[in-house]
């Protein structure tokens, strides 16, 4: 992308190496060297070292600096190349956030965001920022008379750096960085690593929209040999297939490998106990909304009400695509379902039994505690077991859509989809004659055109009986109803979702 005519292009030398260091926008102040990754400060016209900056690890993104593309602003495309990076480290795992050129020497940032992607420009707050602790996670709160809802509030720190900077915070010194959604999917953040604080306003996008060039060849995949390595804890060979990968578990040991922060030396794994099963095999192929998904991850949940002692399992296979990212195939005692992460937030306040999402009205049905048992495969974020939620699920008037909400440590995640058919799930991965295995309690029982055998007819009398006794002995009583008094004892419930 060519310079604005507008915009001073400045360049002088390292003065740590006497390399060159560039300076497209007016708004970069720092920069790392290229060569001798110093830290550099541009004052005036004199460039200054200030320290040497952590290289960045190698993180597999599909971008890098000089790729360039554009995105859509005010109802037109606006051109952008990225010429920095930072990479953070948080409770959550790790991200980027790309420093975007624009034609008018303003900078815009592009952060990868679970598999996608979010662009944001600066914005004005309309009012003081208050101090991070005032944005509770799950809170509203309106911004230029719009609401958004706190989604995220988070312990983070910057590990590594390269290219031109707008500001830079202290390497390795956590700060705290809040984010907020409004149910038309904008994505609002404050960094709190700078005085004062940065904000920002945006929202997501697909990479292929931003019809991006200079992207690093094998864009979607994985390069084999770089991420081939020998498992931590048993030293059996593991192979990443996707670029977005931030843990896996090991084929032999099935320990859980924590790959945030790269393949190195100081590389995590943690073993797992309890194997389950998967239904559908990992690398299966699926056909959902006319692509074709491969299944690339698995996890085993378990929920209980609070109060209550009987637990409840549920499955989660994750999906991927290379043009469309992650959805998750939800598979439940009673049915299945077909959810994404949701851009935005609905309108809620925790404890309501409805809400809405995209013009469409859901009724609170369950709320549960909820914890992560078992994982195989590949994640887009450094699963663990043991990682515990606090889940409600919503469903829509017709029954067959569906929301859920996960509240974890810091973080409030929105899933959205609609439930399918066993039948469908089966013909999907060409399963049809295993369609048996696939059926689940919201299929109505299959009663025999051929009658009813002597069998079927005792067992209806034994259970009339049953009933009858039951009901002699509660008519003696007084003051008591039947309620539903375990939600475990209906079987399981469909998560949703919340997939971080």
């Amino acid at each position: 992308m060519a310079d604005s005519a507008t915009q001073r292009y400045y360049s002088a030398p390292c003065p740590g190496c006497g390399a060159p260091v560039e300076f497209k926008s007016a708004q970069s102040i720092y920069a790392v060297c290229p060569y001798c990754q110093s830290t550099i400060v541009r004052e005036g016209e004199v460039l200054k070292r200030i320290g040497k900056m952590a290289e960045v690890f190698e993180d597999y993104s599909p971008l890098q600096l000089g790729a360039s593309g554009s995105m859509p602003f005010d109802g037109k495309q606006v051109p952008f190349m990225l010429v920095g990076r930072a990479q953070y480290k948080g409770e959550q795992g790790s991200w980027n956030e790309w420093n975007a050129f624009l034609p008018d020497g303003s900078l815009a940032t592009l952060s990868e965001d679970n598999g996608n992607f979010v662009f944001t420009r600066g914005a004005p707050l309309g009012r003081e920022v208050p101090a991070a602790d005032r944005f509770r996670v799950g809170m509203s709160t309106a911004v230029g008379g719009k609401q958004f809802s706190v989604s995220t509030n988070l312990t983070a720190s910057m590990v590594a750096a390269q290219g031109e900077l707008p500001q830079l915070s202290k390497l390795g010194e956590p700060f705290t960085v809040v984010e907020l959604r409004s149910d038309d999917g904008e994505v609002l953040t404050i960094d709190y690593g700078t005085t004062p604080p940065q904000v920002q306003r945006g929202f997501a996008v697909k990479i292929e929209a931003l019809q991006m060039k200079g992207l690093k060849d094998g864009a979607s995949v994985k390069d084999e040999k770089s991420r081939q390595f020998n498992c931590p804890n048993c030293g059996a060979p593991v192979k990443v297939e996707l670029s977005t990968t931030q843990s896996c578990t090991c084929p032999s040991c099935k320990s859980i490998i924590d790959l945030s922060t790269g393949i190195g030396g100081e590389m995590r794994s943690a073993a797992q106990d309890e194997p389950v099963a998967p239904l559908i095999a990992l690398g299966s192929i699926g056909d959902f909304e006319g692509a074709k998904w491969q299944v690339v991850g698995f996890q085993h949940r378990m929920g209980v009400e609070p109060g209550d002692d009987e637990w409840f399992g549920w499955d989660e296979y994750l999906l991927y695509h290379a043009k469309r990212g992650f959805i998750f195939l939800v598979d439940s005692t009673d049915g299945w379902s077909l959810v994404r992460p949701a851009t935005g937030a609905p309108k809620y306040n925790r404890g309501a039994t409805s809400t809405s999402y995209l013009g469409t009205n859901y009724k609170l049905q369950y709320s549960y505690n909820a914890e992560t048992n078992y994982v195989l495969g590949e994640f887009y974020w450094p699963v663990q077991s043991g990682q515990t939620t606090f889940n409600s699920d919503f469903e829509s008037s017709s029954g067959k859509g569906i929301l859920s909400r996960e509240e974890g440590k810091g973080e409030v995640t929105w899933s959205h989809g609609e439930r399918l058919d066993a039948k469908a799930v089966a013909d999907a991965f060409k399963m049809g004659d295993k369609l048996n295995k696939f059926r689940r309690e919201d299929a109505a029982p299959v009663i025999s055109t051929k009658g009813i055998g002597c069998g079927t007819v005792i067992l209806f009398l034994v259970v009339i009986f049953v009933i009858l006794i039951i009901l002699s002995t509660c008519s003696g009583s007084s003051g008591s109803s039947g309620s539903r008094s375990s939600g475990g004892s209906y079987g399981g419930y469909s998560s949703g979702g919340g997939h971080k």
